[in-house]
């Protein structure tokens, strides 16, 4: 030591305390803003597979390895800044004296020799991310850059940082072999080199450890004031944010939509309170602790924006600028929070008010203007010259597909539509601030059960146009005992002519492998996955607990593992299969494509001719990256000959069609059309087809074929499904050897023994006076879901056969006859009963809740053959009424939307 080195390492350490204190300092005020947000219990537990996963991704660098170049250069700087921090701050010994360092461990030659790889990797990662940040710079195209409308002074400043850090360790080393002369060439091999450029000097290598040391210092004390550099604070954040994401097994936040959460807890039409509950996010306080960490984690790399189908046909969305907005509006507001602020939403100021309601001037003058200020801004709303722009423009929320891109490609697990769809849900819920479109498409799925408005009886139709018979529930099959497998159609697959052909497909498909399936008919309803999208939480629970009052009466009495669904619609297959168990639903659901797969496997689908044809294969999202079903489609198109010629974009990178998130309802007014875009892409491979396994996307895309096509482009180019390909390629079967196929004998039910009626003569008068009672009143019993005109609810068997068997038994009964008037009306909405969504589903009559048995009628009619058991079967109606109507028959007899209390 010196007075040089002394002098660098007395102001090295002087300098660096208000450095520290500034960035512990940001670490506080980081900490407690992002407590402000809403409580997520469910994001603790469980530990272990959580940080399992943490570790995971931080170790394998999971999610950036899939960015080729960029993967390993942010690996390498990621461990150059994790490790270096320990050889950094060894440079407060070293600046006092450079041939000191960290007591024992430097002395060990692995210490040397991870210092020796630490610094190089430093260098060269970070000069590779340089490069690319260069390469990829918004200059000209701009929207074409991931990296537009990224904060570049942060990203300059964070990379200079780095690249200085990385020279100072490495020049450090350098300076202490030239200075003492020792080097080894295991640990030492390019330090040492550098070594012979350099004078052996004690001050040259102390000035070197300050410039080290001040350099980290400098970083410590700029990014602690600027809380909202995420491309700094990510290298903190994003071990945590990893660790609280949403799927605790590692995978990331799609398939299944966020519930809506209010105070921690999942809002259901059983619990909610619209007076204490928030339903959606309209504040940025109203986001969860979680979705705050998320705006602080974002690195602003801009991979989701440059995946997003939105930003790349010219919408006003990019979900990175999204997260961004979020986040600076947050954090600008968060004094006014932190204070107690609070507006109710009328925008009136109830936090900070005295006991009697008056507002705190005081207390309001204390916090900062700015953050006043911002807590005027609206959240999302439109934006008027004039006014104060909203934080989140209405355009710009309506124009995510919610095809899953950016979640799927974010390297920090970053839920950014799970925030759009709880931003659209207050806009729905609460505002009623929505594209005049949806309206139509709630009043379509409340009152007719399906988009396009159609009657329910029209559900069938497809099955007319059929060469072979198809059973139906409720009238080919009253149970689905002895059946494999049910065929949820869906409502494109029902009314929309171009779905149709699919539907067609797979039922003949089926058939031709002998697979026993069945259809609900008129009694399906749409799964309301378009609503929930939509933001429009509640229609969409309608909808799910209709259908899981359905299913459960036709799973009634069938083992769990043995209840199987097979739906054509992607959305259909995510809605049943992955939110309808949040609401009780629990079924073993597949996509069409995954069954015939699987059929072709076991030789029940044998192609006997190749469709030899150049095909190129759209990947829906709700299929392919909300479900990574990706193979099984491919794998059946390459089983019916065809050659796939892939897209640019596919796979878990391919490009939207533009119909999710409720976006197949709404006009595209600015840009390009996103299927049209999609389309482009599709021709730019020559294909002679296009093949997709979702009808949106079908439909989609064969309306851009079209649009092409008017331009002299794409002729004779077809979008068909991938179950097409596979018809066009198997021997197809006589209409009777399909229905023989698929054709099941009911099994013989075992005969139920008759009580003993020792008195029969004593009770032979009872018959003529209960009989007839007990044959009129077991349809009211058996009402299910007690809709006007006597309809039975889904699954109940028809009283007609009962009664009849009543009046055989007890001749001198008058009333006998009146048992037919219950007869079976798919989901009974003739007689006056209207269809669901009128009021909620608010249904007229005694509507049992779900799940909830109707007293069977069938049990009437024995009882007038045995007179012994006549008087309480004569009582059975009694029983009949005692589960009370109640809205869609929640708990607590909490009523649906709309429905008038009992």
């Amino acid at each position: 030591m010196n007075t040089v080195t002394v002098t660098l390492g007395v102001i090295g350490v002087l300098l660096s305390l208000p450095c520290w204190a500034s960035f512990f300092g940001g670490v506080s005020t980081m900490i407690r803003t992002i407590r402000l947000g809403q409580p997520a219990p469910d994001r603790w537990h469980p530990f272990i597979p959580r940080f399992k996963q943490m570790i995971i991704e931080f170790i394998a660098h999971t999610r950036m390895a899939k960015f080729r170049t960029v993967g390993w250069a942010h690996w390498l700087v990621m461990i150059g800044f994790l490790l270096g921090m320990f050889v950094a701050m060894e440079a407060y010994i070293q600046t006092f004296n450079p041939a000191s360092g960290w007591p024992i461990v430097s002395t060990w030659p692995m210490y040397h020799f991870v210092d020796e790889l630490l610094g190089i990797v430093t260098v060269v990662g970070v000069l590779t991310l340089i490069a690319i940040r260069q390469l990829n710079h918004p200059r000209i195209p701009e929207r074409l850059s991931r990296f537009s409308g990224s904060n570049f002074r942060a990203a300059y400043f964070v990379e200079a940082v780095v690249l200085i850090e990385g020279l100072g360790m490495i020049l450090v080393k350098a300076g202490r072999i030239a200075m003492t002369g020792h080097a080894n060439p295991w640990t030492d091999f390019f330090t040492m080199r550098v070594a012979e450029l350099l004078p052996a000097s004690p001050n040259m290598v102390s000035a070197f450890a300050f410039v080290k040391l001040m350099s980290a210092m400098v970083w410590l004390a700029v990014v602690g004031r600027n809380i909202t550099w995420g491309v700094a604070w990510h290298r903190f954040s994003a071990f945590f944010n990893i660790y609280f994401k949403r799927e605790d097994d590692g995978t990331v936040a799609l398939g299944a939509a966020k519930p809506m959460m209010s105070k921690g807890v999942a809002l259901t039409m059983d619990n909610v309170d619209p007076d204490t509950d928030t339903l959606g996010t309209g504040q940025i306080e109203d986001f969860s602790w979680k979705g705050w960490l998320d705006f602080t984690t974002c690195t602003e790399c801009g991979r989701c924006q440059s995946q997003c189908p939105a930003w790349n046909t010219g919408k006003p969305l990019s979900p990175k600028l999204l997260i961004m907005s979020l986040r600076d509006h947050g954090y600008a507001k968060a004094p006014y929070l932190l204070a107690g602020g609070r507006k109710d939403m009328g925008g009136d100021e109830v936090g900070l008010v005295d006991a009697e309601g008056n507002v705190n001037e005081a207390a309001l003058a204390a916090i900062p203007e700015a953050a006043r200020r911002e807590a005027e801004r609206k959240l999302v709303g439109e934006t008027t010259s004039g006014e104060m722009a909203p934080v989140i423009d209405a355009e710009t929320l309506w124009s995510c597909t919610n095809c899953g891109a950016c979640v799927e490609q974010c390297p920090v697990d970053i839920e950014h539509v799970d925030h759009i769809i709880d931003m659209r849900r207050y806009q729905v819920l609460i505002e009623s601030e929505f594209p005049s479109e949806l309206a139509g498409l709630f009043k379509n799925l409340e009152n007719k059960g399906n988009p396009w408005g159609q009657n329910s009886k029209d559900r069938l139709n497809w099955i007319n146009e059929m060469d072979f018979e198809i059973p139906v529930y409720g009238q080919d099959a009253d149970t689905f005992e002895d059946y494999e497998y049910l065929f949820w159609v869906g409502c494109a697959g029902a009314y929309e002519d171009r779905a149709k052909k699919t539907t067609k497909a797979v039922a003949e498909l089926l058939a031709t492998a002998g697979v026993k399936f069945m259809v609900l008919g008129a009694d399906e309803t749409c799964t309301g996955d378009s609503a929930r999208r939509a933001g429009n939480e509640f229609l969409f629970q309608q909808l799910a607990m209709q259908n899981i009052e359905m299913l459960n009466s036709v799973f009634e009495g069938v083992e769990q593992k043995k209840r199987k669904i097979v739906v054509t619609c992607a959305h259909c297959f995510n809605a049943l299969g992955n939110e309808y168990p949040e609401v009780g639903g629990d079924y073993e659901v597949v996509h069409h494509t995954q069954l015939l797969n699987r059929l072709v496997r076991q030789k029940k689908l044998i192609p006997v001719a190749s469709v030899s044809e150049d095909i190129t294969y759209h990947d829906p999202c709700f299929l392919g990256r909300h479900n990574k079903v990706y193979d099984a489609p491919r794998e059946l198109m390459e089983a019916s000959g065809a050659k796939l010629i892939e897209m640019p974009r596919h796979g878990e990178r391919s490009m939207c069609c533009g119909a999710g998130g409720a976006r197949m309802w709404m006009e595209e007014n600015i840009g390009k059309r996103i299927n049209v875009d999609r389309v482009d892409e599709a021709l730019s491979t020559n294909p002679k087809k296009i093949a997709t396994g979702c009808p949106f996307c079908r439909v989609m895309l064969t309306d851009g074929v079209t649009a092409r096509q008017e331009e002299g482009k794409g002729e004779g180019v077809e979008v068909v499904d991938v179950a097409a390909l596979m018809l066009n390629s198997v021997t197809r079967l006589e209409s009777a050897q399909l229905t023989e196929n698929i054709k099941v004998i009911p099994r013989e039910k075992a005969p139920v023994a008759a009580a003993p009626a020792p008195v029969v003569e004593e009770a032979s008068p009872v018959v003529e006076e209960t009989a007839a009672p007990a044959a009129v009143a077991a349809p009211a019993a058996g009402k299910g879901l007690g809709m006007a005109g006597g309809a039975k609810a889904p699954g109940a068997k028809n009283a007609a056969a009962p009664a009849a068997s009543a009046e055989a038994a007890a001749p001198a009964t008058e009333a006998a006859p009146a048992a037919p008037v219950a007869k079976p009306k798919d989901l009974g909405l003739a007689g006056g009963a209207k269809a669901p969504g009128g009021k909620g589903l608010q249904m007229k009559g005694a509507a049992k809740a779900p799940d909830a048995k109707a007293a069977p009628a069938a049990e009437a009619a024995p009882a007038a053959a045995a007179p012994v058991v006549e008087a309480p079967a004569a009582e059975s109606p009694k029983g009949a009424p005692v589960t009370k109507a109640g809205g869609l028959g929640f708990k607590s007899g909490a009523k649906a939307p709309g429905a008038r209390k009992k």
